[in-house]
């Protein structure tokens, strides 16, 4: 009477009971990962808002704000935009909950990261010693008529902890490598040998095609060349240069603290149980990289361990912590990023970092601090607690909503008043 078809009195076929139990457990595997990650990153979202109620004690703008520098690259084998998926999904929510400023140093090759972090360190050191001759014809680039417009203001440099954020381990060698070369390597350029003078070509025969006059068109073509990259500077120094270069006397006893943030990326067809695993479990991810990431907004760090192993030569004997962060993640870059042929070499990176161990000289090793949270904090984030609306999904909060609407309609009815003549009027 109801229009009801008169369903079967018995259970499906076993290949369909395989076909629904299957198909229902991955939807709901992937449905609750997806609202426990989303439950993590509000977790350690919560622990950093308060940074953002906080009342500016600078009223006249008179003092630069804290500001925090994202190093990200390409990681091997793939290309910049997984690096900043990966930043967008996991990392940018906790920071502007903060909200702190930041800016980004990206590197599309390898080789870049460093260069830039190596080029900072250098233009703090030139200002201690003072050395650098300014041209009165060259224009000022963007930075230094950005400084010189905050000392005629008067604005002040932020004097307390920055921070720096490194995501994935090839990252975090450029970035080790840079501090080195900066702190330690010469502050001009070496001089580079002088490249042999060109042979000259024979001769062409009259009436030959090479002396023939071109069209036009091609001239065009030839004198219009593609613009290509900047090239990438050359380091400074090498990794057997550290023990023989001198440390500048004014060097700060403690350098900015830094965290590197885990970048699991794995590629390949064979590799996809591991990559099916890793996508069940994000949960853990967000988790881990929002607790890196709340560190940095807390400001709260502590001195990078080290190791002495006695059965190890005198050069080894000392294991340094940053040595090791993420070290894990080697074995899943791709295969050639590990073979050493010319032939298939980048011929614009001026540098091979990725495939290198790490070298830390102590002098540096010794006064780098990692961000890392404290007892205190980790007490007061674990009983933070999250609401449900605040991560479910669309179909549940869709019927949280009606389900309050239509509650609303039925049991909290206002009662009409009636209006006297004066309200009308």
């Amino acid at each position: 009477m109801l229009g009801i078809p008169n369903l079967p009195n018995k259970l499906p076929s076993r290949n369909w009971m395989i076909f629904w139990t299957v198909s229902a457990s991955i939807t709901a595997a992937i449905i609750y990962d997806r609202r426990e990650k989303r439950r993590n990153i509000a977790k350690w979202r919560h622990a950093v808002e308060h940074l953002a109620a906080e009342p500016i004690t600078d009223k006249l703008g008179l003092e630069q704000p804290r500001k925090l520098t994202i190093y990200l690259s390409a990681p091997p084998g793939d290309g910049l935009r997984v690096a900043q998926d990966h930043y967008t999904e996991y990392v940018k929510p906790v920071l502007a909950a903060s909200g702190l400023d930041w800016e980004f140093v990206q590197g599309r090759r390898e080789g870049d990261v460093r260069a830039v972090v190596a080029d900072r360190v250098r233009k703090v050191r030139r200002g201690w010693e003072k050395k650098e001759e300014q041209d009165p014809d060259r224009e000022p680039t963007k930075d230094e008529l950005i400084e010189m417009y905050r000392q005629q203001r008067g604005i002040k440099d932020y004097e307390g902890v920055r921070g720096d954020v490194v995501i994935g381990r090839h990252t975090w060698k450029e970035y080790l490598r840079g501090l080195h070369e900066g702190w330690l390597g010469p502050l001009v350029a070496p001089a580079e040998p002088a490249p042999l003078p060109p042979t000259p070509a024979p001769a062409a025969a009259e009436g030959s095609p090479s002396t023939e006059e071109k069209p036009a068109e091609e001239k065009k073509e030839e004198e219009a060349p593609k613009p290509k990259r900047p090239p990438q500077p050359k380091p400074y120094n090498t990794t057997s240069d550290y023990p023989s270069e001198t440390l500048h006397p004014l060097t700060p006893q403690e350098l900015t603290p830094a965290v590197p943030i885990r970048e699991p990326h794995i590629l390949g067809f064979l590799n996809t149980p591991t990559r099916m695993v890793r996508f069940f479990n994000r949960r853990s991810l967000a988790d881990d990289i929002g607790r890196e990431v709340a560190a940095v907004c807390l400001s709260t760090y502590r001195d990078f361990q080290q190791q002495t192993n006695p059965d190890a030569p005198s050069a080894d004997s000392v294991q340094y912590e940053q040595a090791k962060e993420l070290e894990w993640e080697e074995k899943d870059w791709p295969k050639k990023v590990w073979k050493e042929d010319e032939a298939d070499a980048d011929k614009e990176v001026t540098e091979k970092i990725h495939t290198k161990p790490v070298v830390m000289d102590p002098r540096i090793a010794h006064r780098m601090r990692r961000f890392a949270l404290t007892p205190e904090v980790e007490d007061r984030v674990s009983k933070i607690k999250v609401p449900e609306e605040e991560v479910e999904g669309w179909i549940k909060g869709s019927l949280r909503q009606a389900y309050r609407w239509g509650y609303d309609k039925a049991f909290n009815k206002k009662k009409l008043v009636p209006l006297e003549d004066k309200d009308v009027e």
